[in-house]
């Protein structure tokens, strides 16, 4: 197998460096594989429901059966004749109610999970793929980008801006703050008033004071390599993240995933 190689970038957009890929890049990309496995993580974080057993049933009614010219519908007692009990009357239980009984977490094969998550790092370097995401990449020099370790002692949101400048990434930035828009219907009283695109993803070692720069700038996510899963790099379950790699970031992917093809 032919090894591919790639230009280390420091935080000013020059090259310092080359760095051999891991094997993990050459993962054939598996979009349906990726989709299972991203559905079997979003359904972890469902919270299960159900419904009183007893909801709609607290009343006198009962059917005055047939005879009486009238529907047999359950009837409250006391000669109001008002209709209550069935699902069709106001105030009635449910026809089907949810329960809590029922299984809502998808699990799939821990193989077919690595699979999965290899699949999706390998998307993270096929330049048509990122770009079939949505992703601005136009005037990235080069897809896997990967920069040097110094990224991670970044403490500022102003100088993470200016490192994604000198990379060619706030094209991207710009693409995300210009998609935001206020959410329509009742999710604006619930936490979640705005929507935006996804933005980029850096994967680092230890970058512990980054993510606390990074979280405020839209559509940006931090994450370690061992904390690193799938639906970090294909949101939605559409692979082809822009993902911004560190040195070590890469160095540690050959540790983990250096037998995989």
């Amino acid at each position: 197998m032919t090894e591919r190689t790639a230009e280390i970038f420091d935080l000013q957009g020059k090259v310092t460096g080359m760095v051999t890929l891991p094997q993990v890049f050459s993962t054939p990309i598996r979009p349906d594989v990726i989709k299972r496995a991203v559905l079997a993580i979003q359904s972890n974080r469902i919270q299960p429901q159900g419904r009183d057993l007893m909801a709609g049933k607290r009343t006198t009614a009962e059917s005055r059966g047939t005879g009486m010219g009238i529907a047999r519908v359950p009837r409250i007692k006391g000669g109001s004749g008002r209709a209550a009990f069935a699902p069709s009357t106001v105030g009635g239980r449910q026809p089907h109610p949810p329960k809590a009984e029922k299984k809502i977490v998808k699990n799939i094969p821990k193989k077919e999970a690595k699979l999965a998550l290899t699949s999706a790092i390998a998307a993270t370097a096929q330049k048509d793929v990122v770009e079939k995401r949505g992703h601005k990449i136009e005037k990235i020099a080069q897809i896997p980008l990967i920069v040097d370790d110094a990224i991670e002692n970044l403490v500022r949101a102003k100088d993470v801006e200016a490192v994604f400048t000198s990379l060619g990434i706030d094209s991207d930035i710009a693409r995300v703050r210009d998609s935001r828009t206020v959410r329509a219907g009742k999710g604006k009283l619930r936490g979640r008033k705005m929507k935006q695109a996804v933005g980029p993803l850096i994967v680092v070692c230890d970058g512990v004071n980054l993510v606390a720069a990074a979280n405020n700038i839209p559509g940006v996510q931090v994450t370690t390599v061992l904390n690193l899963n799938t639906e970090m790099l294909a949101p939605g379950t559409h692979p082809g993240r822009l993902t911004v790699w560190s040195n070590g970031a890469i160095e540690q992917l050959n540790t983990l995933y250096g037998e995989n093809v």
